[in-house]
């Protein structure tokens, strides 16, 4: 089937249906399933004192709070500590997102994409999340009315990245932190602002006294002083110094603060970290600041242990040891990230620049052959493009894949910013598939900007032309309709190969076909035809006889279509096809419906439904399931059309979008 892409917004002019969340432009979005309650909070604090004034105050919450000090001073870790605390208070759930705002490679995180991973948390399909920041928004706001829940914006950049994630109404409960005020959350959300010292002297004291053994303490009441006043009641640098101690018992705590008095450096955090540098061994201190390097805002024990060179088991022992010394951060899943201080840190650690180059090549290996590893079980019939094998990865079915690269989706983006020119070509072609699936076409369009620029630099004569018709697709299901026909063109121009002609031609069809224009659609079609007859290209010949048919139907040439598509449907059951099988049985039901026979629509409409229900696809099956109760209203069928319609409603408003005003106004109505 070809479908059309069209504007997303809502168009309303009736009596409104379900939750209407805001006015001019208005979305629908289905209520969540009662039993998805998330529950996202990281690991409670290791020991915790002091601050009783503060979740003091927090427990006197507002709609929006917001924690504010400088780095290092507790404040995720007041954040955790409390939501821990009062958990009870939103038994609807507890969200939490790491905004990524002071990162020392200054990549704060988007707003959509945090909205994607809270809507996904909240049990929305991922192919049903709108594109546009707007109506995910408008979508989150609505799962969250009248629920209470619990939303922490961890170490925010600014107001305009924590805005779209704040929850309407006044049942939940946003806590934010940031190194900085954000005065436009007071004036639009009358937000409390809670700002955050050093401990004093008495919890400062209480920090030291819950980490080591009260006889040690007592024993040296000079250097437990001494510790203090040189750790100036940061609880980062007491956490460190803390561990430090506990992990060397034997040694006295006045050899600790000698050592700190001696370093005597202008910056705390700086002084802390370089005398904790000095009690660790050279390995420990090589993956520290290797850590530091890694691309993306955490990393799993797999691409730790090829950054660091080690096998699984030794790379953990390290890992942990880091972890105990208070300089990395265990998370869920055997991942750990670097607090943003200590990576800054870590970073100007000087390192051979051979060890840092070839653990750099390490990882990006590991990522992207991991990476090419997936694309092959979630595309198995997708031509392969070479690249070295020895998989570091065990994918064993489609949903582990997909949930893997949910999880280091972030470090792929990152790792094709830093890597050399094949790998940025080849992550851009692994993660295309991904993006697709995910609806993440801004993602989709940046990694293949980045592989036409890498493209210049490699010997293989059909990068430059893919990455040319793959950055058309990716503007195509943008709208941007001039840019996707300047770079299908381009692909047609620069290339010799009849094939990838073919597979231009085929996208420029799609382009013109969405401005309007079949016949030129047609054209193009037509001309990726002649070409995949002569090549050995099964699959796409097959498409190209459905995509001619859906063209030809569009003209008004039915019987023609239908022959077209008849084609296509042979040939995709001999090729086991059944994505091609579920497009061109749709292509049938179009072309019978328009041509008046509305039982056959029906049949194909159904076996189109049934293969689109498997594949998951929730935007194909909110259509087929549009034209299926058009055709049975066509029959005078109104129960079946009734309940067609109900189900593609919901799937409407679960995606936020309609395919078109006027069809927004009908699916209000009643089928007659």
């Amino acid at each position: 089937m070809e479908t059309r892409r069209v504007d997303v917004r809502n168009w309303v002019a009736a009596e409104s249906v379900g939750n209407v969340v805001q006015v001019g432009v208005a979305h629908f979005h289905a209520a969540v399933a009662a039993s998805v309650v998330p529950c996202q909070l990281p690991a409670v604090p290791g020991p915790f004192a002091g601050r009783v004034d503060e979740l003091a105050a927090l427990d006197r919450r507002a709609p929006v709070n917001m924690i504010v000090g400088t780095g290092g001073i507790g404040k995720t870790w007041l954040a955790v500590r409390w939501a821990h605390l009062r958990r009870e208070w939103f038994p609807d759930g507890q969200l939490f997102v790491d905004l990524r705002g002071f990162s020392p490679e200054g990549r704060a995180l988007a707003p959509e994409r945090a909205l994607r991973a809270f809507l996904a948390a909240l049990g929305v399909p991922h192919d049903a999340i709108p594109v546009d920041l707007d109506a995910q928004a408008a979508m989150y706001r609505s799962l969250l009315a009248d629920k209470r829940v619990l939303v922490v914006l961890d170490n925010a950049a600014d107001a305009r990245q924590v805005e779209p994630l704040l929850p309407g109404g006044d049942t939940c409960t946003a806590l934010v932190t940031s190194r900085r005020r954000f005065k436009d959350l007071i004036i639009r959300y009358n937000s409390r602002h809670l700002p955050l010292d050093v401990f004093g002297s008495d919890d400062a004291h209480a920090v030291l006294a819950r980490r080591l053994d009260a006889d040690r303490i007592t024993a040296e009441p000079t250097a437990v002083a001494d510790l203090l006043r040189l750790c100036a009641g940061f609880p980062l640098a007491l956490g460190i110094v803390a561990a430090s101690a506990c992990t060397h018992p034997g040694l006295p705590l006045a050899e600790f603060a000698a050592e700190l008095r001696d370093l005597d450096m202008p910056e705390l955090h700086d002084t802390v970290l370089t005398w904790s540098l000095h009690r660790m061994s050279a390995a420990q201190r090589t993956a520290f600041a290797l850590l530091a390097h890694a691309p993306g805002p955490d990393i799993g024990l797999p691409a730790a242990a090829h950054l660091i060179d080690l096998p699984h088991k030794e790379a953990r022992v390290l890992l942990n040891d880091l972890t105990d010394a208070s300089l990395l951060e265990r998370r869920p899943d055997s991942r750990y990230a670097l607090h943003d201080l200590v990576r800054a840190f870590a970073t100007s650690l000087r390192l051979p620049a051979s060890v840092r180059t070839e653990a750099l090549s390490r990882v990006v290996h590991f990522y992207t052959t991991a990476a090419h590893t997936a694309d092959r079980v979630t595309n198995p019939s997708r031509p392969a493009l070479a690249w070295p094998s020895d998989p570091p990865v065990e994918f064993h079915d489609l949903d582990t894949t997909q949930a893997w690269f949910d999880r280091e989706h972030a470090n792929l983006l990152a790792t094709q910013l830093v890597a050399d020119h094949p790998a940025v070509w080849h992550l851009a072609w692994c993660l295309n598939d991904f993006h697709r699936r995910r609806d993440l076409r801004h993602d989709e369009l940046a990694t293949w900007r980045a592989a036409l620029s890498a493209a210049d630099h490699l010997t293989d004569p059909h990068a430059r032309t893919r990455a040319h018709r793959f950055l058309g697709r990716a503007c195509n299901e943008l709208g941007h309709y001039d840019s996707a026909a300047h770079h299908l063109n381009q692909a047609l121009e620069l290339s010799s190969d009849p094939v990838q002609h073919a597979h231009a031609h085929r996208e420029l069809a799609r382009t013109w076909s969405q401005r309007g224009d079949d016949h030129r659609a047609l054209h193009h079609a037509t001309r990726a035809l002649e070409i995949f007859r002569t090549a050995d290209e099964p699959v796409s010949l097959a498409r190209s006889f459905n995509q001619i048919g859906w063209y030809t139907a569009c003209l008004g040439d039915y019987d023609t279509a239908r022959t077209y598509c008849r084609t296509s449907l042979a040939l995709h059951r001999a090729l086991d096809d059944p994505d091609g099988l579920a497009d061109t049985e749709n292509s049938l039901g179009h072309i019978g419906r328009r041509a008046g026979r509305h039982l056959e629509a029906i049949t194909h409409y159904t076996n189109a439904l049934t293969a689109f229900r498997i594949r998951g696809s929730t935007w194909q099956t909110a259509q087929t399931l549009d034209h299926l109760a058009h055709t049975h209203a066509a029959l005078d069928r109104h129960d079946q059309a009734q309940a067609a319609w109900a189900e593609a409603q919901s799937l409407y408003r679960r995606m936020g979008r309609f395919p078109d005003p006027d069809r927004a106004i009908a699916d209000l109505h009643p089928a007659r």
